[in-house]
């Protein structure tokens, strides 16, 4: 099969690429962009190293054909940074400790930011179900779920705030 051209919107930014059939999304985000925040770990699925948000919703883009995808919205670790600083979320993984190797970051930042947009105030088992197929080795769990618990309130009380402002 021939090689096709597939369009993304990376991290807000429009991306042509050139892309042979099977080419997984893993491949095309570290490989083609450069974005190395995504991790290339058991490649079946299993550890979320690869974890993306991928049209709203978190995937393991170690399994997606980048030409399934095309015309989707992808966001990546590299694209959680605020203004050049840290979301509330990564900050919250660093100022709790929450992070060692840093292997699994990545995959558990997206997974917790999927969360966090879809429910902003979640309760300790439905942070573990979220992070329940993102495999850590070093930190453990519980420095994580703080960590999300953190930035939950955090980014509560920023929207808050925000809101009383424009009123």
């Amino acid at each position: 099969m021939a090689s096709r051209i597939v369009t993304l919107l990376v991290n807000d930014a429009v991306q042509e690429l050139l892309v042979k059939p099977g080419t997984t999304l893993l491949s095309v985000l570290r490989d083609q962009l450069g974005l190395t925040g995504t991790k290339r770990g058991c490649e079946e699925g299993t550890c979320g190293a690869c974890t993306i948000i991928l049209d709203g919703k978190p995937v393991r883009s170690c399994l997606i054909p980048v030409e399934t995808v095309d015309e989707s919205q992808v966001r990546t670790i590299e694209g959680l940074e605020q203004d050049g600083d840290l979301s509330p979320l990564q900050k919250a993984l660093v100022e709790g400790f929450a992070t060692q190797c840093g292997f699994c970051n990545a995959g558990m930042l997206m997974v917790a930011t999927a969360l966090l947009e879809e429910n902003p105030d979640p309760t300790d088992d439905e942070i573990v179900r979220a992070i329940s197929g993102n495999v850590c080795r070093c930190t453990g769990y519980h420095p994580i779920i703080r960590a999300i618990k953190v930035a939950a309130v955090e980014m509560r009380s920023a929207k808050n705030a925000d809101a009383l402002v424009t009123e």
